[in-house]
């Protein structure tokens, strides 16, 4: 392993500890969520469940035999484990750089802890520097673009793809956060949008970062 991928196998086994056998798990997506995924397959930890946010972290678990249900039948997680794009000292992050963000803001609304786990590399002072995803229902893209336009941000939408929901995605370059939680209301509130990647109105409870130094744990 490259030492990037040494801080994120650090930080999902720092995260691992986080896990209670016997509970449902909601489980993200992302390459730190891989190597997540991988200690549990080495652990084997008795879970009756995971919530996964995305078709590839699903495929992960079932190969690691573990069994995925649905978000309905588990109800109340008690963890969720996840990586994050960018966070800051609050917690606050920016996620969705691999299109899960809407199904990975329910799982995290529907958890009473959310652990989140990253390289030192994702510590920001400000929020923006790593684009801002919003899904979109494809009727509204344009609107949707002219409207982030108007919030200061260069939307880009992202060639070839579509969320696991079938929408489209926008990146949204060049915006400096200063209130996310402000942000994240007011492009919530803009017709076609389904979710924004800010994840400020539901951040973090723990923020696990892995840097060449240790790893430290931030509490909210």
């Amino acid at each position: 392993m490259g030492k990037q991928d040494d801080l994120k196998r650090a930080a999902a086994e720092a995260a691992y500890e986080y896990v209670n056998d016997g509970e449902y798990l909601g489980v993200g997506t992302g390459s730190t969520v891989n190597h997540f995924i991988d200690v549990l397959a080495e652990r084997k930890p008795y879970i009756p469940g995971c919530v996964s946010s995305s078709k590839a972290s699903t495929e992960r678990l079932r190969t690691a035999g573990f069994d995925v249900i649905d978000l309905n039948s588990a109800g109340e997680l008690g963890v969720y484990i996840d990586g994050a794009d960018e966070t800051n000292e609050h917690l606050e992050l920016i996620k969705g750089g691999g299109g899960a963000l809407t199904r990975e803001k329910i799982i995290a609304s529907a958890s009473r802890t959310f652990i989140c786990m990253v390289d030192g590399s994702k510590q920001v002072d400000l929020l923006g520097r790593f684009p801002l995803p919003v899904e979109v229902i494809e009727m509204g893209r344009s609107s949707v673009a002219r409207a982030l336009v108007k919030l200061g941000g260069e939307p880009e939408l992202r060639n070839g793809f579509v969320s696991d929901n079938g929408n489209p995605i926008l990146d949204v370059y060049n915006l400096e956060i200063m209130n996310p939680i402000e942000l994240e209301d007011t492009i919530n509130a803009i017709p076609g949008v389904v979710t924004v990647g800010l994840f400020a109105r539901r951040p973090a409870d723990v923020l696990i970062v892995a840097a060449e130094g240790g790893v430290q744990t931030h509490k909210r």
